[in-house]
């Protein structure tokens, strides 16, 4: 690295050696966050929710092709609702925060600040249910959760996030497993093609399924440490909040019935993963699809005669193609300018001097190829940079899959899975699906089974823990 690449990066922690201070290093220097005043929350920056409204976007428009509405529930759930599903109250109770008092005045019965929303929809879910007619129910919020984590870290782990969470209700079985599975596809493809991340996809074991949940099924991303990100859930609920929580509907054979239910939920986890699935020594590197800026252009020598002009005369043209630009024609140094936006990740950074002018080209540098600098004609500007974008997007994309698959290594025994995990890798192991086998590896291992892929084709017969048959292919990692 040059000497002023060196000075540049000397406030950002070795991504190398001290992979957790390079990642608190990177969201405060790029002002993605800042510590709230209460122990564990975070002040999403400009910056970082505008990363988030782009996630927003996406999502959404996804879940509104697939036929679900938004609407909104209250953050504050009566405590009995909770005790309605005694798994899931289990689930959550360490971390549940409580409202006890209006002033000095004692409640009458405690109020439960949402951890998640199960309880309180599925009590209008029965409200509003009557009819076989008035089902499916295709229901997504936008909202704030709050669990009291006691080891917190920003957009990984906080007592406060933002998320989406979908509830839906179908007549069978049938209906709601097949709503589950096709929730899991929309998540593992926007992960790929906007977040430019590859996930492992498969089903959760019973100890780490979501509390309350009949099946749960993940996706998990690879981040440059090794570690195994949680990015996604999708549950299917069979009736478990249904029968306690009397949600009934009249069927077309005149008879009662229970219906079957699913949620599922990404949240401001995901932008964690976008910085530590993509970010190297110098900051964050941001797939353009998500990205706030996506091109950064830089008037050189902007004193002199026509540059400014047109630089905002470029930005013009790729504002009015849909690109989200920005020109900085601040008076900080042109050096300073590049150092700030490939920190940030800005995907494409354009230069335009007097020279270039001249030449009727603009000088363009790549952020996920660091250094590689091109010149690209005027005239062709707005076709050029799409093109570029596009392939920016894909190469990311093709990046971090080789890294995943190259971190994934096959574990037949205890001895090769130590190895792999504590090597930086997920470890692609059978297992004979007994909870002790899963509670021993956590234990000297510090590794938990992430999930078991639908591809079941057996690596081997015997379990990597105990030896005994094996019923069952599973990745195991150390996770955040």
């Amino acid at each position: 690295m040059a000497q002023k690449e060196k000075d540049f990066v000397k406030e950002i922690a070795n991504i190398d050696t001290d992979f957790a201070q390079w990642y608190t290093d990177v969201v405060k220097k790029t002002q993605l966050v800042d510590y709230g005043p209460v122990k564990g929350t975070m002040v999403i920056r400009p910056y970082g929710y505008a990363i988030w409204e782009n996630i927003q976007k996406e999502l959404d428009t996804r879940f509104k092709a697939t036929g679900h509405q938004n609407a909104y529930f209250p953050m504050f759930i009566p405590y009995s609702y909770l005790q309605k599903e005694s798994e899931h109250i289990e689930g959550f109770a360490p971390e549940v925060a409580l409202v006890t008092h209006v002033g000095n005045t004692p409640l009458a019965e405690k109020l439960v600040v949402r951890p998640t929303s199960e309880t309180i929809i599925c009590e209008m879910y029965s409200k509003w249910i009557e009819s076989y007619k008035d089902l499916p129910v295709l229901i997504n919020q936008w909202a704030n959760v709050v669990r009291m984590e006691k080891t917190t870290r920003p957009f990984l782990r906080t007592s406060e996030f933002l998320w989406q969470e979908g509830h839906t209700v179908h007549a069978t079985e049938s209906e709601a497993r097949k709503e589950t599975l096709d929730m899991l596809a929309v998540y593992e493809e926007f992960a790929k093609t906007v977040l430019a991340i590859p996930m492992l996809v498969g089903r959760k074991t019973e100890k780490e399924k979501f509390a309350g949940a009949v099946e749960t099924y993940s996706i998990e991303a690879m981040m440059l440490d090794g570690k195994s990100l949680q990015a996604g859930t999708s549950h299917y609920l069979g009736q478990n909040f249904a029968k306690p929580f009397d949600i009934k509907f009249l069927d077309s054979d005149g008879t009662h019935k229970h219906p079957y239910q699913t949620s599922w939920g990404v949240s401001t986890r995901l932008i964690g993963a976008l910085i530590m699935a993509h970010g190297d020594e110098r900051g964050l590197c941001l797939p353009p699809k998500i990205a706030p800026i996506q091109v950064v252009l830089i008037p050189i020598a902007a004193h002199k005669p026509g540059v400014l002009a047109a630089t905002k005369k470029l930005a013009t043209t790729l504002q009015k193609a849909g690109i989200r630009t920005k020109v900085d024609d601040s008076d900080q140094t042109a050096g300073w300018k590049f150092n700030e936006y490939e920190m940030k990740g800005v995907p494409l950074r354009i230069e335009l001097g007097p020279r270039d002018i001249e030449g009727g080209v603009a000088t363009v540098s790549r952020r996920d190829k660091a250094g590689q600098k091109t010149t690209i004609q005027i005239s062709t500007l707005k076709k050029d940079v799409l093109a570029l974008l596009d392939d920016i997007q894909t190469n990311m994309y093709i990046k971090a899959k080789v890294f995943m698959d190259s971190h994934i290594k096959q574990a037949k025994n205890m001895t090769e899975l130590a190895d792999a995990v504590n090597n930086k890798n997920f470890a692609l192991s059978m297992w004979c699906g007994d909870t002790a086998c899963e509670d021993k590896i956590k234990t000297e291992l510090a590794a938990t089974t992430r999930n078991m892929p639908f591809d079941q084709s057996p690596l081997g017969t015997q379990c990597v823990c105990c030896g005994k048959p094996a019923k069952t292919k599973v990745y195991f990692g150390k996770a955040y």
